[in-house]
Parts: structure tokens; C-alpha cells; sequence
């Protein structure tokens, strides 16, 4: 089952941790953004994440319905069934939910969960995430704990955030944050740790200036070492064995090497999302572009239906967004590494 179960998702992040590689983790709305990721993951036989956030669950779910947690089964069902045709493995993820979004997005997954799990089957998703930085980490802490008690018992893997990652995604704006907002110290990764590492395994996306969105080279300022400096007050104090499965959000216009340091520094996830937007849109506008008279019913005209039709520009949507994918994956080093029919 190309999905992964509990037990090859932990597989999968101990190979990422152990060979010092990540997965792509991408964001997907529909279908053809379905596709285009199981395709990449496997034209670069790479394992890999799909995951949805609350905007796509509730763009999935239709304009009539506009119900985040309905879209994301959805969208998770479609995926169980579609990867089903292939030979890596890919597990599921939420992204970015937010305190006041738990009881509407998180709560109906999990017990969509439990009912898959009830029948036989495994959880619908794999890991979720709690975006607890919008308040003091005391209170980050108390709420993911519960949470990550639910997720332990079902199998599922919550990945939780201390400080913020800037700029604006989804409709959450951190863009106004002060500068030292964006930098998670050593002794946050230390409490992180030691609040839920006796409750089970867990992602922690530690900020180092992390912004969401698409910038320019250079027009970010990250500093990777703070990851290191957090890893080691950990491991200092509680072994080797302590080093925490890291994720790198807001990565969108960062330099290759510094995306590679953060591999060396337990980085075993980066969302990828911006890039691979513009990648899917960026041939249908090409499309449109080329075949104007033929999409556009002008003067009278009747157009030409081969060049309407949404599946003649979809298609290359589709592929596009798969090869920005597949750079990501060299990107990481997860290509190549599959552990499908080895754990």
C-alpha cells in the first residue's frame, strides 16, 4: 500500500534522518495536484509527504460547501486510492492549523481516523500539525500535548511549531511580526522536547527566520545554525538519541546550500508550496497566452474547444508542477531513496 501505514511513515523518517536527506512535503487542492505529486515522487523514486491545509481542504470541498475538514478527507481518500498505482510511498499530512481551528478541522480527522481505523484500515492521515505559535509556548505546549495523547493513539504523528514563520499563507498574516518573532532559541527547543517527547513521536518545526512566500534570493535572512544550537542543547542534556525530527517551513527563494545545511542539522521535512503554485499556473497562462482566439469566443467567433477544454492546459499544469517537484526532491536527496518494499 504506497500510502504509508504508522509503521513505514516512522521507516521513512529514520531513513531521512539517518542517510541526511528530507522529503518534499507539498500541498495539494485537487486531482490534478494529486497527481502531479504522486508522479514526481515517482519519476524520482523518492518517498514524500502530501499534505493539505485548511484553505485547500475547504477550496476541495466547493464553493457550496466550503467545509475544510470535508475537502481534506476528500482529498485523503482520493489519495489513498491514487497512489495505490504506484511504487514509493507517500504518507499524509494537514498543515498550518491554528488553536481556533482545531475543534473545526482537527477534531473531525482524527475521528475520521478512528473510523477508518475501526474498520480495518489505517489512519486517513498520517501526521497533522498544530500551529500553536500565534500564542505564548506555555499554552503551545499544554494544547499540543492533548493533542499529540490523541494522535499517540491512533498512530498519527503531530508535528507542532515554536516561533512563527513569517509572511502570509492561507490567509494567517505574520508578516507584522518583530524580527526576533522568527527565531526559535535553544531553550524553546529544550521545553519543546522534554513536554512531549514522553507522549510520542513528534515533527518540530523550529523557526531560524523562516518567511512564507516568494522572495528573491538573499531577501530572506536565515540562519540554519540555530537549528544546530537547539539540537545540541537536546542532545547535551538527554543523548544522542534525543536529536528531534526537524521541518523546514518557508523555504520559497532560499539558496541551495543553505536548504542542504539544514539537512546536516535533522531537517527531515520542507513544505514546498509557493514554488510549486507557480509552476502549476505558469503553463496555463502560456496556454491562454498562445491560444487566445481559440480560448476566447472573440467577435463573434466560436473558439476552438481543443484549446478550452481544461484538460489541454491541466495536462501540462499537471506536469510542470510534477518537475518543480522533482527538483525539490534533488534538492533534498530523498531521490532515489525510497524505502517502498523495504519496510
Amino acid at each position: 500500500m504506497p500510502v504509508a501505514t504508522p509503521k513505514q511513515y516512522e521507516a521513512m523518517l529514520n531513513a531521512a534522518q539517518k542517510g541526511v536527506y528530507a522529503y518534499p512535503a507539498v500541498n495539494i487542492t485537487s486531482i490534478v495536484t494529486i497527481n502531479a505529486a504522486l508522479k514526481a515522487f515517482a519519476d524520482a523514486r523518492s518517498d514524500g509527504i502530501i499534505q493539505v491545509s485548511t484553505g485547500g481542504g475547504q477550496f476541495a470541498s466547493g464553493l457550496s460547501v466550503k467545509d475544510a475538514a470535508f475537502g481534506a478527507i476528500v482529498l485523503a481518500e482520493a489519495t489513498h486510492v491514487l497512489a495505490e498505482k504506484y511504487d514509493v510511498l507517500v504518507a499524509l499530512h494537514t498543515d498550518h492549523c491554528h488553536p481556533e481551528k482545531v475543534d473545526g478541522f482537527l477534531k473531525p480527522l482524527f475521528e475520521a481516523s478512528r473510523k477508518r481505523i475501526a474498520e480495518g484500515k489505517g489512519p486517513l492521515f498520517q501526521s497533522h500539525m498544530f500551529d500553536g505559535s500565534v500564542v505564548p509556548l506555555d499554552e503551545n505546549l499544554k494544547i499540543s500535548k492533548e493533542l499529540l495523547k490523541e494522535c499517540a493513539e491512533l498512530e498519527i504523528i503531530l508535528e507542532v511549531e515554536a516561533g512563527c514563520v513569517g509572511g502570509e499563507e492561507d490567509g494567517h498574516d505574520t508578516s507584522g511580526l518583530p524580527a526576533e518573532k522568527l527565531y526559535t532559541t535553544p531553550e524553546d527547543m529544550l521545553e519543546v522536547y522534554e513536554a512531549l517527547q514522553p507522549i510520542g513521536r513528534f515533527l518540530f518545526a523550529a523557526t531560524f527566520g523562516n518567511v512564507h512566500g516568494a522572495y528573491k534570493p538573499g531577501a530572506v535572512q536565515l540562519k540554519p545554525t540555530i537549528l544546530s544550537d537547539g539540537q545540541k542543547a537536546v542532545m547535551d542534556k538527554h543523548g544522542a538519541e534525543a536529536e528531534m525530527d526537524l521541518v523546514f517551513h518557508g523555504g520559497s527563494g532560499s539558496e541551495l546550500s543553505e536548504i542542504r545545511e539544514t539537512l546536516d542539522y535533522g531537517v527531515v521535512k520542507m513544505n514546498i508550496d509557493t514554488d510549486t503554485q507557480y509552476a502549476f499556473t505558469r503553463p496555463i497562462v502560456t496556454h491562454i497566452g498562445e491560444n487566445i482566439e481559440g480560448v476566447l469566443k472573440i467577435d463573434g467567433e466560436v473558439g476552438n474547444k481543443k484549446t478550452y477544454d481544461p484538460r489541454s492546459y491541466l495536462k501540462k499544469a499537471e506536469e510542470s508542477m510534477a518537475n518543480r517537484l522533482i527538483t525539490a526532491c534533488e534538492d533534498l536527496r530523498s531521490d532515489g531513496n525510497t524505502i517502498f518494499g523495504k519496510a
